[in-house]
């Protein structure tokens, strides 16, 4: 299955871990993992702090695609909230540590979120 990224020279240079737009040809599995928020596995427990959140829903979110027999090079587009704009540079790092030079479409946006201990929320998807 050719993943195609498309990021057209006429277009601003994309940012950091990050594709315009990704194409997925062919016949494919699509995966839509729902927003994911930094609770420790029993579900009620949350680390304090933007960096550990982020690492727990990195983990969760390798978790989901290992069980559907995926990896995060598999990710296609990501969605992620922050509650605040001052998050964005804590964020790219971790993007680049977990999906290296694997680029998928992505969105940043900065918002009140549900809880207010959550300091960031991700959606993805991912096909294979």
């Amino acid at each position: 299955m050719p993943v195609i990224q498309h990021n057209p020279p006429t277009v601003f240079p994309p940012y950091r871990c990050y594709s315009h737009a990704t194409e997925i040809r062919g016949d494919a599995r699509l995966l839509v993992i729902s927003g994911l928020n930094g609770y420790q596995p029993d579900g009620v427990a949350m680390p304090e702090s933007f960096e550990e959140q982020g690492e727990l829903i990195w983990t969760h979110m390798g978790e989901i695609l290992r069980s559907a027999g995926m990896d995060y090079g598999d990710l296609v587009s990501l969605r992620t909230y922050l509650a605040r704009p001052e998050y964005d540079e804590a964020n790219v790092r971790l993007r680049v540590k977990y999906l290296g030079d694997h680029r998928p479409a992505g969105t940043v946006v900065c918002c009140q979120l549900l809880d207010p201990r959550w300091k960031l929320e991700v959606e993805a998807m991912a096909a294979r």
